[in-house]
């Protein structure tokens, strides 16, 4: 023993590992969506508190990654341009401002690790002192004068989940990959999450990109687990977030708030974001907005039960896969795979929407509303993460094949993070292109019949 301390004590120091400011605003993503500083360290091969010393540098990190961005996106560039014909110097160099479209814009966040990054030049960072001005004045006026009790206080956000997607390694995604056509593991819903200061969840809307998908068809659409919302893009807009406080959101209060033996007096929590309509109105409904930039430090949805919530499908997604082969001598994953619809996706949602417990999701307002949260240090959403990355894995080695034999941590968190990634301009393109390849075929089939 003494002689292996000894070795312990002479071996060279680890090297210091420095993080560029790309990798910062990376870290600093992965704290914000919920993951724990010890695990974030040990991604990037750091020591837990040279993570916290990073974190303590939060705005200055994402003010250094805004401005470095405008630099670059608002670059002088020479364009080079064919010779058709005698020309001059001044015909083969073309000087233009910089414009960059949404679809290279997403590309360039990407390859760059930069989440937050906005494009008019308004510092990404969290406004840390507006949250806790909010917080101690605003926010606790308004529960004061409503007289409101933690289960009339709602909270409103937004995901979006690539429902038919594994990891990018399993041989399922690589041959779906080179297949023709737009790709089933693209294809994105929009989960609208809503829950109380007590710890109850009401029934999430989704948004899809077809009113009636085949999958659905013969299913009495109002006994779904979720409100079921559509539009080709498949994301919020403000005629769709109407209809979903008018439709989803009030009936579902109402219901738990009778049950509850409680008067129909809510406040309703949003963020700033671009989809949220500012004309949503009901009696005994107070509707209010967070500050701008604060979502991350202070709305409950964000303080990782959005992030707890798609581990949860991964893995309910994946154990549906278990179950399966336990079932079938026979089986065929790739068949299987194939014939996952989105009404079996339906059924993983509302899965992972039951195993959050309430006494979790309560404790997820002791940044906005700590004298509301009855176990503060209760059920950690971190903890579930964690361990419920971990039965992923496991499951995926049950399964065997390529890619999920040898299934990691990082390939189920990154599966994860992927959900937050919009689809580009040539997504959509490929996506819409693809509908009417298959509306064509359909066409011609039917006429072919009906001759």
């Amino acid at each position: 023993m003494l002689g292996h301390d000894i070795e312990d004590y002479d071996a060279p120091k680890r090297k210091r590992k420095m993080l560029n400011i790309a990798e910062k605003v990376k870290l600093l993503d992965m704290l914000k969506e919920g993951r724990s500083y010890a695990a974030v360290g040990h991604h990037y091969g750091i020591n837990e508190s040279s993570v916290r010393s990073i974190k303590k540098e939060e705005n200055n990190i994402r003010k250094t990654a805004a401005i470095s961005f405008n630099k670059d996106a608002k670059r002088v560039v020479t364009v080079q341009v064919e010779d058709f014909g005698p020309s001059t110097s001044a015909d083969h160099a073309v000087t233009s401002r910089f414009n960059a479209s949404k679809g290279w814009f997403q590309k360039f966040q990407k390859r760059f690790g930069l989440k937050n990054v906005l494009l008019h030049g308004e510092a990404a960072s969290a406004n840390t002192a507006g949250a806790e001005a909010y917080v101690n004045n605003k926010f606790k006026a308004i529960i004061e004068e409503g007289g409101y009790k933690p289960e009339q206080v709602f909270n409103m956000d937004e995901t979006g989940l690539f429902w038919k997607r594994m990891p990018s390694r399993t041989f399922i995604m690589q041959e779906e990959a080179k297949a023709p056509g737009f790709k089933a593991q693209k294809d994105r819903l929009t989960l609208v999450m809503c829950g109380n200061a007590a710890g109850f969840m009401i029934k999430p809307g989704l948004i899809y990109r077809s009113k009636n998908p085949r999958a659905m068809k013969n299913k009495n659409m109002d006994a779904l687990p979720v409100y079921w919302m559509h539009n080709a893009k498949a994301w919020m807009t403000k005629a769709l977030n109407l209809d979903w406080f008018k439709q989803c959101f009030i009936p579902e209060v109402k219901r738990y708030l009778r049950e509850k033996g409680l008067d129909f007096k809510v406040l309703l929590l949003l963020d700033n974001a671009g989809g949220h309509a500012d004309d949503l109105s009901y009696d005994s409904v107070q509707i209010e907005f967070l500050p701008p930039s604060t979502t991350s430090l202070i709305q409950p949805l964000d303080q990782g039960i959005i992030r707890a919530f798609k581990a949860l499908y991964t893995h309910n997604t994946l154990q549906q896969l278990v179950d399966a082969v336990d079932s079938d001598q026979d089986f065929s994953l790739k068949d299987y795979w194939r014939g996952y619809t989105i009404a079996s996706c339906l059924q993983n949602i509302q899965r992972a929407i039951q195993e959050m417990k309430p006494e979790t999701l309560n404790a997820c307002w002791k940044k906005l509303w700590p004298e509301a949260v009855q176990t503060p240090n209760g059920g950690s959403l971190d903890d579930i993460h964690h361990s419920t990355v971990d039965t992923a894995v496991n499951l995926a080695k049950q399964l065997g094949g390529d890619g999920f034999n040898d299934m990691t941590l990082d390939d189920i968190n990154a599966l994860i993070d992927a959900h937050t990634h919009p689809l580009t301009d040539e997504d959509l393109t490929e996506k819409k292109n693809s509908s009417s390849r298959i509306n064509t075929l359909m066409l011609k089939v039917m006429r072919t019949y009906t001759l």
